[in-house]
C-alpha cells in the first residue's frame, strides 16, 4: 500500500466526529466519505470535515477511493456492514463489540479470510499509554507473578444523558456488551486470555426513563442483565473479580487492579487512552507513579485504525485485531450464559 489508507465511514453518531478528529490529522490515514441510512445526518458530519465527501451506502461501498470501512453503527447492524464492506474488497475496522453474538462474528472472521481483506475491532484505548504502561509493568515482573485482579464499571445508566439510549437496554447492549470491552480487552492483554468464567447477573429495573434531551420523560422496556458480576479463569492462573452496572449511583471502587505475589498495580481507565498507572510492591510505604514506558502518546478513539494503516504498509499484525475483539466477545457471552444457568463455562478461543 502507498499513501494513506482512504477511509469510509458508516454511521453518523455521537461517535463519529472523535473517530474524524484524530484521523483527520494523522498522516497515514485520510476519510473520505461518510454515510448513513439518513443522509441528511452524513451531509451534516462531512461539513465538519474538509476532503470529506456524504454519499449513500451502496456508493460508499462501491467507492474505488475507499480502502477501508470504518463501521461505527450500533451493534445490532455490525454483520450487516460488515458483509457489505467484505463483499467490496474493502479492509474493515468497527466499534465495539465485533458482532451480536460469536456466531455472527465467525461469519464475519470467515468471510475476510475468505476475501484476503483485514478486520479490526475497538477498543483502540488498549493501545494509549495507560493500559500500555500497565502491561509492561506485569511483564517486566514488577508485581511478581499476577494473582488475582479486579475490574469494577458501575453507573446509574445512560439514559440520564444519553438522548436515544434504548439501544444500550436491548439484546446487544447492557453494561457488559458496550462496557466490557474496554475492561475485558485491557485484562487480556496484561493477564493473558480466559478460559473458563462464571457468574450472576440481574436486572433490577423493568423499565428506564430517558433523563434529558427532546424526548425526556420517555419510559422504555429494559431486555437485558444490567448488573452483572463474575470470576475469569486466566490461562496463567490469574483469578479476575469483575462487576459490570447500570444500577449504581455512586461509588469508590477502583477501575482495575492487579494483584501479584510481590505487589499490586493500580491501572488506568480503560475507556481512556491515558491515565496514571501506580504500583506498591511488598515493603513499601506508599504507591509509586509508573512513568509511561508505552503506548501512543496522544491517543484518541482511531488510533486503532492508523495502527492499522500502520500493519498494512509494513505487512505486520495488526494490534487491535479481530482475534482479540472476538475472544473478548466469546468470554462475554460464556458468561452471560454462565450467570443464566448458574455454572461454569469454558472458554475455547484465544488470540495471537
Amino acid at each position: 500500500m502507498t499513501g494513506p489508507l482512504r477511509i469510509g465511514v458508516v454511521g453518523a453518531g455521537n461517535i463519529s466526529g472523535e473517530y474524524l478528529r484524530t484521523l483527520s490529522r494523522l498522516p497515514n490515514v485520510r476519510p473520505v466519505r461518510v454515510a448513513t441510512r439518513r443522509a441528511e445526518h452524513a451531509e451534516a458530519v462531512a461539513a465538519r470535515f474538509p476532503g470529506v465527501r456524504a454519499v449513500s451506502l451502496p456508493e460508499l461501498y462501491a467507492c474505488d477511493e475507499v480502502d477501508l470501512v470504518l463501521d461505527l453503527t450500533t451493534p445490532e447492524a455490525h454483520l450487516e456492514v460488515s458483509r457489505a464492506a467484505i463483499g467490496a474488497g474493502k479492509h474493515l475496522y468497527g466499534e465495539k463489540p465485533l458482532a451480536m453474538t460469536t456466531g455472527e462474528a465467525r461469519q464475519i472472521l470467515d468471510a475476510a479470510s475468505a476475501a484476503g481483506v483485514r478486520v479490526g475491532c475497538a477498543p483502540d484505548t488498549v493501545l494509549g499509554t495507560g493500559i500500555q504502561t500497565a502491561r509492561v509493568c506485569v511483564e517486566r515482573g514488577e508485581i511478581g507473578t499476577p494473582v488475582a485482579a479486579t475490574a469494577f464499571m458501575t453507573t446509574p445508566g445512560h439514559e440520564l444523558w444519553h438522548p436515544d439510549p434504548e439501544f444500550y437496554y436491548r439484546p446487544g447492549g447492557g453494561p457488559l456488551l458496550d462496557m466490557g470491552p474496554y475492561y475485558l480487552t485491557a485484562l487480556v492483554l496484561m493477564l493473558g486470555p480466559v478460559r473458563r468464567v462464571t457468574g450472576l447477573s440481574a436486572a433490577p429495573r423493568p423499565t428506564r426513563t430517558i433523563g434529558g434531551g427532546p424526548r425526556a420523560g420517555t419510559v422504555f422496556p429494559v431486555e437485558v442483565a444490567t448488573h452483572v458480576t463474575g470470576v475469569l479463569e486466566h490461562h496463567g492462573g490469574a483469578l479476575t473479580t469483575l462487576m459490570m452496572s447500570f444500577d449504581v449511583w455512586d461509588s469508590t471502587l477502583p477501575r482495575i487492579e492487579v494483584y501479584g505475589t510481590d505487589g499490586t498495580l493500580s491501572v488506568p481507565d480503560p475507556n481512556s487512552f491515558t491515565g496514571d498507572v501506580r504500583v506498591r510492591r511488598a515493603g513499601d510505604s506508599t504507591w509509586h507513579q509508573v512513568p509511561v514506558l508505552g503506548g501512543y502518546t496522544g491517543g484518541a478513539r482511531g488510533i486503532g485504525v492508523a495502527d492499522m494503516a500502520h500493519a498494512l504498509a509494513s505487512g505486520t499484525p495488526h494490534r487491535a485485531s479481530a482475534e482479540l475483539a472476538y475472544h473478548v466477545l466469546d468470554l462475554m457471552e460464556a458468561l452471560l450464559a454462565a450467570a443464566e444457568t448458574g455454572d461454569g463455562r469454558r472458554v475455547d478461543s484465544g488470540f495471537p
